[in-house]
């Protein structure tokens, strides 16, 4: 795709830097945007240190890619949307124990299959479609929409055994090497030995951007059809209501196939931490942003709020383009260039810091088994040293910026979710601050083939006595990071122990 100014896109690089702008006041932790009209990209933008080449993990974004080889199936005469799922699957069941689910190709691609909440990140699942077929319907098929992960994973494991390869490469084949995506894009596995259709899908911003297009153009790209008509028009068809409330939300507008509703008639690609394909057809618009919001309760909305109101609100409706604006262009993206990861942004310093520096505190019985731990200062960087079962760990941190390191944790999945890969560890950013002369906040980011955020936070009730709070958010890991302690100092040589209260277990 090529590359132009804002104001040939027909809106202003004030509104596009208000964008950015906004979206940093929200404290989103933004790794890579990138806004387009028509064949043009009009902004694009990488948080340090993610960057153009960067693979970043999609989430439930995956979900639409599955969706898409699904319709290239029924395309090439391997299946009927109408087909019941059991009937892919006659070994398993066969099993003793195994449930026959009368859902249809279809129902899985709405989201109103007759499953919900098939749990697999458990210890001993080796197998996710056994799984899978070992759980009971809890309604009709065909008659409510209920967010159902598993399906999607199911769809997945149908391309593949139709197909006899991963449905990554079986898109790569029909379509996406030939349209720009990247060759060596891939997708993480599940136990068993299929994809991980629902969550599981690493590429690039642009692999994204490409993909998103040819959602919004139909099934096509460069001119030239690849996928029917009819099938891309039912995918982006909200035809599935997904409001029992009827509150109006990102996510109340309707469901396609695997394809979400959006205000104003768009549709948008979803993604667990805002990885998003996000598809305007009335300014054919296509905005993607990678970001982690885990946690964030309202991180959708934020972002929503800030595309709508600086981008939607202001881009010219016939695609007309506005008076070159030089300067502005080129200071917008001079500040682009300066971006980077979300940090802690509080007080960098605090003078209680020097009476806990060094002091190691024995820990009460936790949930996160803590034996003991020790902040460190030195200028502007922390240390926070502990242990725990796997030993003695360390988490540097600096004060208004982060450090990049490897989280001290091993053993965390690697290719194949939800199964322990011996040594393995993830890369993380490390910040911290001061939001009180007595309490510290240690921000973990992980920025790796899985993504999270971590929350420490110590409150000190004198230089003797603390409490600590361990808040992740992350998909089936970080479990030992979760809960509260208590907290004493050790005596030091010719120091009274009256002021030190007991340690409370927790």
């Amino acid at each position: 795709m090529r590359i132009c100014t804002p104001e040939t896109a027909g809106i202003s690089s004030a509104h596009v830097r208000r964008f950015y702008e906004m979206l940093e006041g929200y404290h989103i932790p933004v790794h890579s945007v990138i806004l387009a009209r028509g064949d043009a990209i009009f902004s694009e933008c990488y948080y340090a240190p993610f960057h153009k080449d960067f693979k970043h993990r999609m989430y439930s974004t995956s979900k639409t890619f599955v969706a898409i080889a699904i319709g290239f199936c029924e395309q090439d005469g391997l299946l009927s949307l109408d087909d019941p799922i059991s009937g892919f699957f006659p070994e398993y069941l066969e099993r003793e124990g195994a449930v026959y689910h009368t859902s249809t190709v279809r129902e899985l691609l709405t989201m109103e299959s007759s499953l919900r909440g098939v749990h697999w990140f458990l210890p001993g699942v080796t197998d996710r479609v056994s799984a899978y077929f070992e759980k009971r319907s809890e309604k009709l098929p065909g008659t409510l929409f209920d967010y159902d992960s598993a399906g999607s994973f199911m769809l997945g494991v149908i391309v593949e055994k139709l197909t006899g390869k991963p449905f990554l490469q079986y898109l790569q084949e029909k379509f996406l090497t030939e349209i720009g995506f990247s060759e060596d894009s891939y997708c993480l596995k599940a136990p068993g030995g299929h994809s991980w259709g629902d969550s599981g899908v690493l590429c690039t911003a642009r692999d994204l951007l490409l993909f998103a297009r040819f959602l919004l153009n139909g099934g096509t790209f460069g001119g030239k059809r690849y996928l029917n008509e009819k099938f891309m028009r039912d995918a982006t068809t909200m035809r599935i209501c997904n409001n029992d409330f009827d509150f109006v939300a990102h996510d109340s507008f309707g469901y396609g196939y695997q394809i979400w509703g959006m205000a104003r008639g768009c549709f948008s690609t979803f993604g667990m931490g805002t990885q998003l394909g996000f598809c305007d057809p009335k300014h054919d618009l296509v905005f993607v942003i990678n970001a982690d919001t885990q946690g964030n309760p309202h991180g959708y909305e934020q972002v929503f709020d800030s595309l709508y109101r600086n981008i939607l609100d202001h881009i010219s409706e016939d695609g007309s383009s506005l008076p070159p604006a030089e300067r502005e262009n080129e200071a917008l993206e001079a500040w682009l260039s300066e971006r980077k990861l979300f940090c802690l942004t509080g007080n960098r310093e605090s003078r209680f810091a020097a009476e806990i520096h060094g002091v190691t505190f024995r820990a009460g019985k936790n949930p996160m088994g803590i034996k003991w731990f020790r902040l460190e200062f030195e200028g502007s960087e922390g240390k926070f040293r502990y242990e725990n079962a796997q030993g003695v760990k360390c988490m540097p941190f600096g004060f208004g910026y982060n450090v990049f390191a490897q989280f001290p944790e091993e053993g965390y999945s690697d290719m194949v979710g939800n199964e322990t890969a011996p040594g393995n560890t993830y890369r993380a950013a490390f910040s911290g601050d001061w939001p009180e002369e007595r309490k510290l906040r240690i921000r973990v980011q992980i920025i790796d083939k899985y993504f999270a955020n971590l929350a420490i936070v110590f409150g000190f009730r004198d230089r003797k006595n603390v409490s600590v709070r361990m808040t992740k958010q992350a998909e089936s890991f970080l479990e030992e990071y979760i809960g509260m302690m208590t907290a004493a100092a050790e005596l030091r040589e010719g120091e009274d122990g009256d002021n030190i209260l007991h340690c409370i277990p927790l």
